[in-house]
């Protein structure tokens, strides 16, 4: 049982502790095409299968859907966020992730979706991809940026030379223990709608969430990660349990983001919408001791700015 119940939100109790997240190197790319609806499958494509960097190359997500008015060449955009640990790895990352997932999508065009980054930091995107056109790409001016014309069976492909890079927050998280798995799930889903609306934030798992959160080190060697059994309902008589008495889910959502900031303000949000929802019976957070991520998001002091 839970000796950390300290606190209170909406009657939720809210444990004493924190969330711990990683710094990562993340980028931000934005994705237009003809149609909302191929703006959609795009970023559907290229941000599959990137949850965790556990067994991802990246961690990657829909930030927001971006107006015609809004976007680089005045069709319908999205614009997407990926993180990773090393530069390097992140270049990689995305460069076959935009190869294999946009060049590929009819009607889309690619561009950096940060134009204030250090040139040192920047990734190559078109300046790789545009080897596909096999000597028929075109370089093209835009303003001080590059862009790549690569000639595809559609019409061309347009893909910005070099993205820009940032220090970025990855591994924010809330953990929602419920009564039941509907209770829990719509809780949770409440708490996604309500973060999802916060700028400069991803969120990388299924719809937001998560239901296999996991604890570092497994009995088997070969693994990282293996599952948070302190945080599993079916397991309360086999292990020492975190679970407040009557939860049978609990979800968690991960949080990354551009900046500390951003991580814990859509944490705020998560934690005040959640804690509104019937079956709740305790919201607390997921950390490693402190000693593998930086960065601590304390719950009490996200309920203090909550409360304010």
């Amino acid at each position: 049982m839970n000796t950390q119940t300290e606190l209170e939100l909406n009657g939720v109790p809210i444990c004493d502790t924190f969330a711990e997240a990683f710094t990562t190197v993340g980028t931000r790319i934005i994705v237009t095409a003809l149609t909302e609806s191929w703006v959609k499958i795009a970023a559907a494509e290229v941000s599959g299968y990137a949850t965790s960097v556990i067994a991802c190359d990246a961690e990657a997500g829909i930030e927001t859907f971006l107006s015609p008015a809004e976007s680089p060449d005045g069709r319908p955009g999205v614009s997407l966020m990926f993180f990773a640990f090393s530069r390097s790895a992140l270049e990689k990352a995305v460069s076959n992730r935009v190869g294999q997932c946009i060049l590929t999508c009819p009607t889309t065009a690619c561009y950096s979706g940060i134009t204030d980054s250090d040139p040192e930091k920047q990734i190559a995107l078109g300046s790789q991809l545009r080897f596909f056109g096999d000597g028929f790409q075109v370089s093209k001016k835009w303003g001080d940026r590059r862009l790549w014309r690569i000639p595809v069976m559609d019409g061309e492909f347009v893909c910005e030379d070099q993205v820009g890079t940032f220090k970025g927050v990855a591994g924010g998280n809330l953990l929602i223990c419920a009564t039941d798995q509907k209770s829990g799930l719509l809780a949770t889903e409440a708490a996604v709608t309500a973060m999802q609306k916060r700028e400069h934030i991803i969120l990388p798992f299924p719809g937001g969430i998560v239901r296999s959160g996991s604890k570092v080190g497994s009995r088997y060697s070969k693994l990282k990660a293996s599952t948070n059994d302190a945080y599993c309902p079916t397991l309360r008589a086999q292990t020492t349990s975190e679970l407040p008495e009557g939860t049978g889910c609990v979800y968690e959502i991960v949080i990354d983001g551009d900046s500390f900031d951003a991580v814990q303000q859509a944490m705020q949000a998560g934690l005040h919408i959640a804690s509104q929802q019937p079956g709740v019976l305790e919201i607390t957070a997921g950390n490693y001791g402190g000693q593998l991520g930086k960065h601590h998001f304390h719950l009490k002091d996200i309920l203090d700015s909550t409360s304010q």
